[in-house]
């Protein structure tokens, strides 16, 4: 959809994003939690991983004599959001609600402060990512709970033999399962070798170039680490650097070796890609290595999850964050609180892992470290490397540093694929940079 078709209202109505965690609360018991609670968690496509939600629920429930009632809300056309809308502009709703990541600071005025949740947990469960802190905080307040429900790194998924065969890499050497990485020489220039060897040998890289969540997380890494910036964190518009146009030489460079119909990918193009055996890596959360298991399994078997290539800036890897917030008109919020607080323990943490498949990731530094991600398997160890173990790469969202109300259009209007594409099909380097900024430009008096 055009920006000229989208006014702010509309966005923060209709924007579609893609693709948790406590101690348990001293503050919390009997009479205080007592009561009704409402909760609209995220519908998960991993069967068993919505029951493990309420049985986590229900326990909590049982201890503090509470009635609850649970709703899973598919993410499909939008509904999440349009919930999210509807429950703002009606002041009445669930008491507490899962929000994709640019949510909570579209409604931080609505939504009750969490630092009395989020204190007690970050002592427990070491340090939230950066990307949490930049989507989640304003004022110096939490305005939601990071939720490890949802919450997914959206890093390369390669074919172990297929990367052997034609691009000379062993990527279960590079990112060895139970070690640290041994990745100095997988750099943006080692990555499009790779693409371009594994596009000649009938293999490409099966990477979306289109609007949706799964094109524009990749394309956020792959800017970040050239240090390409459109509008920076004190809101200044910086599309015409000279590190923005190194990141479109890159891509020019890489479309031309991607699938001739990648502009027109959606979220689950690159999934079909990989499940076929027709392409030699993606950039995916495990669901696709998942579903290969079930519909594939002599293609999962040759899968690896592994970190991102760095560029001159850096490693940087998409990650898309979910929250659970709490509405500042709810009829019991301590109650809500105090069940974020249980969802949020060490133990909640890893059932919840556990129940997805290792697909969730929890966004705190002492977490990372589940017996799921080692375990999982064929081949065993297989997504080891996807919650980031080794603090190895940089966990970012595109279009930040930017300010997050226009990070949020700028991502939403997957500016930076469209950018790259208008330059790959033959704009001039200053034609697609120009149209950029205008695009930048107007999202900020928007």
């Amino acid at each position: 959809m055009s920006r000229k078709k989208l006014t702010r209202r509309q966005f923060v109505a209709t924007t579609a994003m893609s693709s948790a965690a406590l101690i348990t609360a001293p503050y919390v018991r009997g009479a205080y939690a007592a009561g009704k609670l409402s909760i609209g968690f995220w519908d998960h496509w991993v069967p068993g991983a919505n029951k493990a939600s309420t049985d986590l629920v229900n326990e909590w429930a049982a201890k503090e004599k509470v009635e609850v009632s649970i709703d899973y809300i598919t993410s499909n056309n939008k509904k999440i959001e349009l919930t999210s809308a509807a429950e703002a502009q009606a002041k009445s709703g669930h008491d507490i609600l899962a929000m994709p990541s640019w949510w909570p600071q579209a409604y931080a005025e609505l939504l009750e402060p969490m630092n009395d949740v989020m204190e007690p947990v970050l002592k427990q469960n070491g340090e939230a990512n950066g990307t949490v802190k930049y989507l989640g905080q304003s004022g110096g307040k939490w305005l939601a709970v990071p939720a490890t429900i949802g919450s997914q790194i959206k890093g390369p998924c390669s074919r172990i033999d297929l990367m052997k065969k034609y691009a000379n890499i062993d990527v279960q050497e590079m990112y060895p399962a139970g070690a640290r990485p041994k990745a100095d020489n997988w750099t943006m220039e080692t990555f499009l070798k790779a693409a371009e060897a594994c596009q000649k040998g009938g293999f490409p890289f099966g990477i979306g170039l289109g609007e949706t969540t799964d094109s524009v997380d990749t394309a956020g890494a792959i800017f970040q680490s050239f240090g390409a910036e459109l509008v920076n964190a004190k809101g200044d518009v910086t599309v015409k650097t000279d590190a923005v146009r190194q990141a479109l030489e890159f891509y020019k460079k890489l479309i031309a070796v991607l699938p001739p119909d990648a502009p027109s990918w959606d979220d689950a193009s690159n999934n079909k890609w990989l499940v076929s055996g027709r392409g030699a890596m993606i950039m995916n959360p495990p669901s696709a290595w998942a579903v290969a298991k079930r519909d594939a399994p002599q293609v999962a078997e040759q899968c690896w999850t592994h970190g991102f290539p760095a560029g001159p800036k850096g490693r940087f890897a998409p990650y898309l964050p979910y929250f659970w917030g709490v509405w500042s008109f709810g009829k019991n919020k301590q109650a809500a609180k105090s069940l974020l607080t249980h969802l949020s323990s060490p133990a909640a943490i890893e059932k919840i892992v556990e129940a997805s498949g290792g697909y969730d990731l929890p966004a705190y530094a002492n977490m990372t470290t589940l017996k799921t991600w080692a375990e999982e398997g064929p081949p065993k160890g297989t997504l080891y490397h996807y919650p980031n173990p080794y603090n190895h790469q940089t966990l970012s969202i595109a279009a930040s540093p930017a300010p997050p109300k226009i990070a949020q259009q700028i991502y939403a209007q997957a500016t930076l694929t469209k950018m790259a594409l208008r330059y790959a099909r033959g704009e001039t380097m200053e034609q697609a940079l120009a149209w950029a900024e205008g695009e930048c430009e107007g999202f900020m008096r928007s």
